[in-house]
């Protein structure tokens, strides 16, 4: 693959990512105790693409990822708002409230989403920054983990108060963020062989 395949891949990979989890995190399932949304597993995968991009082509690239994936944030918000107000047809009438019941609720997270993804991507494209100045190209491992930690941290943070608050349950939903954070983070931890090989892998010389 040449070097603008390899890029067109990470970030089609990267959106389908975003996209994935917007439609369908409000699925949630019971691990090991804990209920997770199943943007579980694709989430880290945003955060381990942009460290691999950093690695390679440096923060400004990687900045333009986030971008990237923001518009898309901005684009579902504004089509599931135009999607929750037009009339529905009459053959439609029948299921247009279990329609609207799901997608006002995918509104709220979509729109938490859109600060989340905001904050905690630029957070983690800041930590791997000043990780990398100290280390130069050592302990890719030890950069990535730990952009991965404190970005998933404040992503899960913003993202649990924002779709998820009501008066009266702060404390519940604080008591949920540490073992959904931690959940993320041993993902993302466990992909980290997967994200060292992306960097070799784009790193490669152009191949036809």
């Amino acid at each position: 693959m040449t070097e603008v395949q390899k890029m067109d891949f990470l970030h089609a990979l990267y959106i389908a990512a975003i996209v994935a989890a917007e439609l369908m995190g409000s699925k949630i399932f019971a691990v090991g105790g804990v209920n997770a949304s199943v943007a579980i597993f694709v989430l880290p995968l945003t955060f381990s693409i942009n460290d691999i991009i950093f690695e390679v082509y440096g923060k400004k690239r990687a900045l333009s990822f986030v971008r990237s994936g923001l518009h898309i944030l901005f684009f579902l918000v504004a089509f599931n708002i135009l999607a929750l107000v037009l009339p529905p047809a009459d053959r439609f009438l029948t299921t247009n409230d279990a329609y609207n019941l799901i997608f006002s609720k995918s509104l709220r997270i979509t729109v938490a989403s859109l600060f989340a993804f905001w904050t905690a991507e630029r957070l983690d494209v800041y930590v791997f920054s000043k990780l990398k100045e100290k280390f130069k190209h050592h302990k890719f491992w030890v950069r990535n983990n730990l952009s991965n930690l404190f970005g998933l941290l404040l992503d899960t943070t913003v993202f649990m108060f924002l779709a998820f608050y009501q008066p009266g349950n702060f404390w519940f939903i604080l008591s949920l963020v540490w073992p959904y954070w931690l959940l993320k983070f041993a993902f993302a931890a466990f992909g980290t062989p997967i994200t060292s090989l992306g960097v070799k892998w784009l790193q490669k010389k152009n191949s036809k």
